[in-house]
C-alpha cells in the first residue's frame, strides 16, 4: 500500500511537471511570435517600397489584418503546442499502465520504462519485489500451517486411540482389581487432558489467524502480577523438579492490557518449563531500565542451534518437531507473545549458549495505542 501511494504520488508530480512544460513552451512560443513581429516590421521599414513589389502587397495584406494573424498563430500554436505534450502525457500513462499491469505478472521480470519515468519505474520495481516476496512469505505460512494441521490430525487420534482403549478395557472386565482401574483411569484422564490441549491449539490457530490483537490499557503493577503468575506454575516446577530463583523489583507500575502481558509471561514461563533440565532453576527477573521495564526469563536445557533461533517466534514453528512430544504445541505462543509486546512498542528476543536458553523482554513504562 504504501508503495502504491508513492506511485501515484510519482504520477501526480510527472504530470504537473508535464502542465509546467506546456506552459513555459506557451510562453515560450508567444515571445517568438512578438519578437518575429518586431523584426518583420522593421525590415519592413528599411526598404522604401514602390507598391507594386509582391513581398510588399503580402506584408501590407498581413499588416491591415494583424489581430486576425495574432489569434490566428495564437490558436495554432497553443493547440500544437498543447497537443504535443497531451500526446506526451498519455504515452507516458500508457506506459504506466502497461508497467502496473507487469508488475502482476507471475514472473521475476521487472518493469523498464522511459528515461523521464525512472522514478516511478524503480517504485514499480519495488511494489513488484514486495509482491513476490509477499507472495513467497504466504506461501511458506500456508504451507507451515497445513504441516501443522496435519501433525496435530495426527496427533489427535493418538489419545482418542488410547482413550477408547481403555476405557473399553474397563467396561469388558468388570473384575479387574481397583489398583488397575485406578491406573487405567489416570491413563484416559492423561489422554482426556492431553485431547483438550490439541483442541485448544486448533482453536489457537483459527483466532490467530482470523483476528487482530487489540490492546485495552491501564495501569497495573506488573510486579505484583509476575509474582502471582509465578507462584501459580510452583505446582508445575515441582512435578518436573524444578525451582524458581527470581529478582522481581517491587511496585514496577507500567501502562498496559494486562491480560495480553499475562498470555506473554505464561507462554514465555510454559516454554522454559517444556525446555529445562531436571533439577535446575528457571530464573525470573524484572527490573526498570531507564524508561522501561526488563523481564529476562533463563532456563537450563539443550542450546537451540542459530537457525532455529533465528525462526523461534516465526508462526507454527516447533523447536520440537516431533509429533509424538508432548512439548510440541502449535507453534503459536511465542509468535502472538511476539506480537503483544510489539503492540506495546516493546521488543522481544532470544538467546541460547552453553546450554542456556534465555528470553529478554523490553516493555515502555508508558504502552504506546496501536
Amino acid at each position: 500500500m504504501e508503495s502504491s501511494n508513492r506511485t501515484d504520488e510519482a504520477i501526480k508530480k510527472l504530470m504537473l511537471r508535464q502542465a509546467v512544460n506546456i506552459l513555459i513552451a506557451l510562453f515560450i512560443y508567444t515571445v517568438m511570435g512578438f519578437i518575429i513581429y518586431i523584426i518583420g516590421i522593421n525590415i519592413f521599414h528599411l526598404k522604401i517600397w514602390y507598391g507594386y513589389e509582391p513581398l510588399y502587397r503580402i506584408f501590407s495584406w498581413l499588416d491591415k489584418r494583424r489581430e486576425v494573424c495574432a489569434i490566428l498563430y495564437i490558436i495554432i500554436g497553443y493547440t500544437a503546442v498543447i497537443m504535443y505534450f497531451l500526446r506526451m502525457a498519455f504515452k507516458y500513462l500508457q506506459e504506466i499502465a502497461d508497467a502496473v499491469d507487469q508488475v502482476y505478472l507471475k514472473d521475476n521480470k521487472l518493469v523498464g520504462l522511459s528515461p523521464s519515468l525512472k522514478s516511478i519505474e524503480n517504485r514499480l520495481n519495488q511494489t513488484k519485489i514486495d509482491l513476490i516476496d509477499n507472495e513467497r512469505i504466504a506461501r511458506e505460512a500456508e504451507q507451515r500451517k497445513n504441516d501443522l494441521v496435519t501433525y496435530l490430525a495426527h496427533d489427535l487420534k493418538t489419545p482418542i486411540t488410547s482413550i477408547i482403549g481403555y476405557l473399553t478395557l474397563l467396561r469388558d472386565e468388570p473384575d479387574l482389581p481397583l489398583d488397575m482401574r485406578v491406573k487405567y483411569t489416570g491413563i484416559v484422564l492423561n489422554k482426556a487432558e492431553r485431547l483438550e490441549e490439541l483442541i485448544n491449539e486448533f482453536f489457537e490457530i483459527t483466532r490467530f489467524n482470523l483476528s487482530k490483537l487489540m490492546l485495552e490499557l491501564e495501569i497495573i503493577n506488573l510486579s505484583r502480577m509476575a509474582e502471582q503468575i509465578a507462584s501459580e506454575f510452583i505446582p508445575v516446577l515441582a512435578e518436573k523438579k524444578l525451582s524458581w530463583s527470581m529478582e522481581i523489583e517491587p511496585n514496577i507500575e507500567i501502562v498496559c492490557d494486562p491480560d495480553k502481558l499475562e498470555r506473554v509471561l505464561d507462554n514465555l514461563i510454559k516454554n522454559a518449563v517444556n525446555y529445562s533440565y531436571e533439577n535446575t532453576s528457571i530464573y525470573f527477573a524484572m527490573k526498570r531500565k531507564n524508561e522501561s521495564v526488563e523481564i529476562i526469563i533463563k532456563n537450563r536445557g539443550r542450546t537451540i542451534p542459530q537457525d532455529k533461533l533465528k525462526r523461534i517466534f516465526d508462526q507454527f514453528f516447533r523447536l520440537d518437531s516431533s509429533r509424538a512430544s508432548s512439548t510440541g504445541g502449535a507453534g503459536l505462543g511465542l509468535a502472538i507473545s511476539k506480537e503483544i509486546v510489539e503492540l506495546h512498542g516493546g521488543v522481544i528476543s532470544a538467546e541460547s549458549e552453553d546450554e542456556n536458553i534465555m528470553f529478554k523482554v523490553a516493555l515502555p513504562m508508558h504502552a504506546r495505542k496501536s
